[in-house]
């Protein structure tokens, strides 16, 4: 991940693939939510928790274009990452179907 002036790119540059979800994976509670390979209850609140804190601080700072760019952002990764999510688990579901 290339970086300007510390600023952490979103796109691969040669690609243009998204870099947030490797950037996701970093996160602190990221990796100790997943240690266990299931995500609990309070896992799932308090990665809830840090996201409304980031959210209070930044949302005041951002002028009215920026805000809609910004709310569609968050938006259309919140569906790219349900629709990943989902792409994967069907990616490794039996192909098969049970006839009993």
């Amino acid at each position: 991940m290339s970086k300007d002036h510390g600023r952490a790119h979103w796109l691969d540059e040669a690609t243009e693939t998204p870099l947030i979800q490797e950037q996701a994976e970093r996160l602190t509670g990221f990796i100790d939510a997943m240690a266990d390979g299931k995500i609990e209850a309070h896992e799932l609140q308090a990665q809830e928790a840090r996201l409304v804190e980031i959210m209070k601080r930044v949302e005041p700072e951002l002028s009215d274009k920026v805000h809609a760019d910004v709310t569609r952002l968050l938006c259309e990764l919140t569906a790219y990452n349900i629709m990943h999510t989902l792409h994967e688990l069907m990616a490794v579901r039996p192909k098969t179907k049970f006839r009993g």
